[in-house]
C-alpha cells in the first residue's frame, strides 16, 4: 500500500513501518530507546510521524541493520555527534517548502488576519475560563 504524500506530510506508524520494512512494534520499541523520536499522538494514542521523525528512524535503522550497531552504540553516536549533525540542515529548511508560498498581504487582508487573531485570543480566554471552572468543581 504505497502512499504518495508530500515531503511535509505526517505519516502513520504503519506507513513508516512499511516504508522502512520493519514492524510497527519495532518502531514503538525504538521510541522507548530514543527520545529523539517524538511522533505526535492523537486520540487513542494513534501516532503521526513528522518528516524529521521519519529521518531519525531511517538513521537508527541504518545504524542497527546496515552498520550492525547495538542500541547502546546508536545512542552513543546520537549523544556524541548530536542530532542536528546526523540529520543535516536540509531537513529543517525544506520542511514547509511546498506549503508556504511567498505571500504579499494588502491592508484588507492584514486587517482580516488581525481580527482572526483577536477572535482566537478571545476564544482561548473563554476556553481557559471554562477549564478553570471545571477544575474548581472537581
Amino acid at each position: 500500500m504505497a502512499v504518495n504524500k508530500s515531503k511535509a506530510a505526517f505519516r502513520t506508524i504503519a506507513e513508516v513501518a512499511e516504508e522502512l520494512g520493519v514492524a510497527t512494534h519495532v518502531l514503538r520499541f525504538w521510541e522507548t530507546k530514543f527520545p529523539q523520536i517524538k511522533p505526535m499522538k492523537r486520540n487513542g494514542g494513534r501516532r503521526y510521524y513528522r518528516p524529521d521523525d521519519v529521518e531519525i528512524v531511517k538513521i537508527i535503522k541504518n545504524f542497527l541493520y546496515d552498520k550492525r550497531y547495538t542500541i547502546e552504540g546508536v545512542q552513543k553516536v546520537f549523544k556524541e555527534k548530536g542530532l542536528k549533525n546526523l540529520l543535516g540542515e536540509e531537513i529543517q529548511k525544506d520542511f514547509f517548502e511546498e506549503v508556504v508560498p511567498d505571500l504579499k498581504l494588502d491592508l484588507q487582508n492584514r486587517e482580516f488576519i488581525m481580527d482572526l487573531i483577536e477572535e482566537l485570543k478571545a476564544t482561548k480566554d473563554e476556553l481557559q475560563q471554562s477549564l478553570n471552572k471545571i477544575e474548581k468543581a472537581s
